[in-house]
């Protein structure tokens, strides 16, 4: 069996850390697999960093290089078409159905007869929907044979579409973690430091700066928090955007002694962060999943997060590993939040608990799943 993957940019490491699974055990199934990214980032990324190839062991072709709006719709278009037609394979995965690049992909596959599937992360609560935007996902959904999506708020977002829940491929979330992590150091860390959980008072947030992220809910959640708590602080961990608009926001509410603006920075000392903070905050008005959770979680830091985030119904467990509000509601978050102090007094119990929780997200575990629906997809429908 021979099937194409295509991802839309090789900047997302978490999607390197997967590929490179799906390869790996890919020979040990009998299944030839490739990988195809169509552009090395996008516009939104630069700002976060560069491509690390170190997430990326496995072979694949790169379309374009550079960010993917280099390339215009035009060109997308014809060098998808062109490369679906020119590599035959048992199934294509596309990377999505929002784009007119992607739909020229489903057509293809049409035409050529080859069965198709589709990534798909999106949610209920993703952005305003409109007659024409429904209309054409039902058509898109309904020219696919199979679907791969993530976390239970994917999978009924699938099936408000129609969409046969026997096509439906339910796999973990994986986050790209810094090599060599390993979840036993991280709990020594906590142990050797037991006492520094009833100290604890300061939030962290990384992410875009961006309006869907809900930043300016948190710095008014905070400045109530830090009204009660005069020793709490904010991080930011960060660039896009809002930076401007944010920073000068914190000097007029007084609060730019205790919110510090720490740029873009990279997971391992994004890492350190996480074990130094009381929770991570997550106050997105749009969010698919929301990996971010996933790398909180996996050194132990609890959460709060956004009910519209995707992941919550999976990993956010009330007073386990952190604690879900109501999305734009502040006094909701504030509370939160300072349940999250409360709970992180007994700091190595809660890193236990989230380390537990974590521990089945894991590329390995994603891979697997990807192939078994890969096979079922082919074998089901020949």
């Amino acid at each position: 069996m021979h099937i194409s993957i295509y991802h839309n940019i090789l900047w997302a490491k978490y999607k390197g850390v997967v590929f490179s699974q799906v390869y790996e055990q890919s020979h040990a199934r009998g299944i030839d697999a490739s990988f195809i990214q169509i552009a090395e980032t996008d516009d939104e990324r630069v700002a976060l960093g560069d491509v690390d190839l170190s997430y990326h062991h496995y072979p694949y072709r790169l379309l374009f290089r550079g960010a993917y709006q280099n390339a215009s719709h035009g060109r997308r278009i014809a060098m998808l078409t062109s490369d679906v037609f020119k590599n035959p394979s048992d199934l294509v995965v596309m990377p999505g159905y929002h784009k007119l690049e992607y739909w020229a992909m489903l057509f293809a596959c049409i035409v050529l007869r080859r069965k198709r599937a589709v990534f798909c992360d999106s949610t209920e609560f993703d952005r305003p929907k409109t007659v024409w935007r429904e209309l054409a996902k039902r058509v898109f959904f309904k020219g696919c044979h199979g679907f791969f999506c993530y976390g239970v708020r994917s999978k009924e977002y699938l099936l408000k579409y129609g969409v046969d829940e026997s096509r439906i491929i339910y796999r973990y979330q994986a986050a790209a973690l810094p090599h060599g992590y390993d979840p036993s150091e991280v709990l020594k860390r906590y142990e050797a430091s037991r006492d520094q959980g009833a100290k604890l008072k300061r939030f962290l947030y990384v992410g875009r700066l961006s309006v869907e992220k809900g930043l300016n809910d948190l710095l008014d959640a905070f400045a109530k928090v830090y009204a009660k708590t005069s020793d709490a602080r904010l991080d930011l961990v960060g660039a896009g955007p809002l930076a401007a608009e944010l920073k000068a926001r914190v000097a007029d509410m007084k609060l730019d002694h205790v919110v510090t603006f720490l740029g873009a920075r990279k997971i391992d000392e994004i890492a350190r962060l996480f074990v130094d903070s009381t929770a991570l905050v997550l106050p997105s008005h749009s969010e698919p999943w929301g990996l971010v959770v996933n790398e909180s979680l996996s050194y132990g830091c609890p959460v709060v997060v956004s009910n519209v985030c995707g992941c919550v119904p999976d990993l956010v467990i009330d007073g386990v590993t952190g604690y879900s509000f109501e999305v734009g509601d502040i006094e909701a978050l504030a509370a939160a939040m300072s349940s999250a102090v409360d709970m992180s007094k007994d700091r190595v119990a809660v890193a236990k608990r989230c380390l537990e929780v974590i521990s089945h997200f894991t590329p390995q575990r994603a891979a697997s799943q990807i192939l078994d629906g890969c096979a079922r997809i082919v074998g089901e429908l020949q």
